[in-house]
């Protein structure tokens, strides 16, 4: 469940298989005047739109039942709910929810078509800030992918580490140390300072220091994490492996961020 903000109305946004659809119900809101949604509904033209859009997506919808509703829709007494077009027609571009975030639903491309019903300027505006949102989720899902891309190295690391640098018959807290003070090996090449000192100057942040990291610096701490394990396992000292991680990120992060500032340029 996520919400977008047009012309000062909070607009519901839900994922149903796999589809975004968006909230009629918080829309209505911003039309002048009493009106519902199965006046709408109940429009000829907004029924052509909805009986092309179901033959095209949805092969189980019943094209017979909706040409009976399709035909009594020119009369004056003709009315009909959501449910009701939905249960006779089999319609998947409609949803009626119940409880805290319930009301009518529909599919992105039967919304927008709603909100032109809405007004013009109300259509534009929540596509604008739809397109937004789609942009900020691309966004979110390349940073999660990153995270858990470094997550998966990590565990390659603290591997490397298993076979090479803990004694036989350890404590599982002494190999707790060790594993600490690995990590903290990366994040002083990376990000200059150890999970402690991040902790100490940042009281107030939840999680790690990993978690507040750029795209680019996660990029960057993945390779340098394969490359640790790497030099673990030829035996190279911590010192040396320190000095030469920092050179490889600081070459690494700057190749990345002249990337970055040239795609902005060209866009």
């Amino acid at each position: 469940m996520t919400k977008i903000t047009v012309q000062a109305t909070d607009i519901n946004v839900v994922k149903i298989n796999g589809e975004d659809y968006i909230c009629l119900t918080d829309m209505l809101r911003a039309k002048d005047g009493d009106f519902f949604i199965t006046d709408w509904l109940r429009n000829r033209n907004t029924l052509e739109f909805i009986g092309i859009w179901e033959k095209i997506y949805n092969p189980n919808f019943n094209y017979g039942e909706f040409a009976i509703i399709r035909n009594h829709s020119g009369l004056n007494s003709f009315k009909i709910s959501v449910k009701e077009f939905v249960s006779r027609t089999n319609a998947v571009c409609l949803q009626a929810k119940a409880g805290r975030y319930g009301g009518t639903y529909a599919h992105q491309d039967i919304a927008f078509e709603f909100a032109m019903w809405i007004s013009p300027e109300f259509k534009i505006y929540i596509v604008k800030e739809f397109q937004r949102l789609k942009t900020k989720e691309q966004q979110l899902l390349g940073w999660s992918a990153k995270r858990e891309l470094s997550k998966i190295n990590y565990h390659i690391h603290t591997d490397a580490i298993c076979q090479n640098l803990i004694p036989a018959k350890i404590t599982s807290a002494q190999a707790n140390i060790i594993y600490a003070n690995e990590a903290d090996v990366l994040n002083m090449a990376m990000f200059g300072q150890t999970a402690k000192q991040w902790r100490e100057a940042n009281p107030d942040l939840k999680g790690n220091i990993r978690d507040y990291a750029t795209i680019n610096e996660l990029i960057c701490l993945a390779n340098m994490e394969n490359l640790n394990a790497i030099f673990i396992e030829q035996g190279m000292k911590q010192s040396e492996r320190l000095l030469k991680l920092n050179q490889i990120a600081i070459h690494q992060m700057n190749i990345l961020e002249h990337n970055n500032t040239n795609r902005k340029l060209l866009i």
